[in-house]
């Protein structure tokens, strides 16, 4: 089964801060190890950012660029949003039919909004998810600590059921690529 990398709003102004993302610097170490081993099986590595057209997280400005330590490659395919969900509104629903993906792999940034939202997207379009349980991540919120969204969203997303296919949580170090998939 093909699969791809989808490495969610992992961007310079959700890592600095106040409000900055949980472990930041861990999670992006870990998104690195998927991303090599992806790139090694011929799997595409696609960074997905989010953008809005001013202020915070504007395009082009510095919060909106990819984070410092995050490894990209020229081969590797950007796509720009606008909400939540990484296919509202983007090319990359075709991306993945140019490349004939069948399962996503996804990591990143702000787990209970874009990351949470991507996936189950995704399962409604028939694509098997693995959820890269140590590379994701949150700022938390007023109710609930970082660490506790992550925990909720591996347990939550592992065991939706309705849409058919399925939501495996699996570490970085023990997700496998082989020639292009899991």
């Amino acid at each position: 089964m093909n699969s791809a990398v989808i490495v969610i709003d992992v961007q310079q102004g959700l890592c600095n801060g106040l409000e900055s993302a949980f472990d930041c610097d861990g999670t992006i170490l870990r998104i690195n190890q998927v991303t090599r081993k992806a790139r090694k099986a011929g799997a595409p590595v696609i960074f997905v950012q989010h953008e809005s057209k001013s202020g915070y997280l504007e395009h082009g400005s510095d919060a909106w660029q990819l984070a410092t330590g995050l490894e990209v490659e020229p081969h590797d395919i950007r796509v720009r949003k606008t909400t939540p969900d990484s296919f509202l509104k983007t090319e990359l629903k075709s991306i993945l039919q140019v490349h004939g993906i069948e399962k996503l792999v996804v990591c990143g940034m702000h787990t209970e909004f874009c990351v949470d939202t991507t996936t189950r997207r995704a399962l409604a379009l028939g694509l098997p998810v693995i959820l890269v349980s140590d590379a994701h991540t949150s700022a938390g919120n007023a109710a609930i600590s970082a660490q506790q969204v992550i925990a909720h969203h591996n347990a939550t997303l592992t065991n939706i059921s309705s849409f058919g296919p399925r939501v495996q949580a699996i570490t970085s170090e023990n997700l496998t690529f082989e020639d292009g998939s899991i």
